[in-house]
């Protein structure tokens, strides 16, 4: 896979790497699983949200009406 990053990102990803010890490559996979694993855990909140409401409408109106 190539990855083409704008300049400035490429420098700051450089400064990182170099601070940190670890390859370029090593912060991507990172950032990319943390990503991946951020969009699971707001699905899996939408997906609560959802049955809660569709479960629970009365209960949480009569919440809002008190």
């Amino acid at each position: 896979m190539t990855l083409r990053l704008p300049d400035d990102l490429d420098r700051e990803l450089d400064r990182l790497a170099a601070e940190t010890h670890t390859s370029k490559s090593s912060l991507v996979v990172e950032a990319a699983r943390q990503l991946i694993e951020r969009s699971r855990r707001e699905a899996l909140i939408e997906r609560g949200f959802q049955f809660a409401l569709s479960h629970d409408r009365e209960a949480l109106q009569r919440l809002a009406d008190a």
